[in-house]
């Protein structure tokens, strides 16, 4: 566990999994001990059309409101 609270898994280990940098894991914590495992990468690893913020969505309302208007 280094300073920054992060959990190194060891190569061997990640290799066996078939995970690496950047895959996410799912975490639980049961009877006091934590199960770290991969989450399939069929799951994860998909394509996005964009990445959007709340700001831009509400600007974009506000924007489409002001058309709609007539302003």
């Amino acid at each position: 566990m280094s300073k920054k609270l992060a959990i190194y898994i060891p190569k061997a280990v990640a290799e066996q999994l078939n995970i690496s940098e950047g895959d996410k894991l799912l975490l639980e914590v049961r009877d006091g001990k934590i199960i770290l495992g991969p989450i399939p990468k069929l799951l994860v690893r998909r394509r996005y059309w964009s990445e959007t913020t709340v700001e831009e969505v509400e600007a974009e309302s506000e924007e489409l409101i002001k058309l709609a208007e007539g302003e």
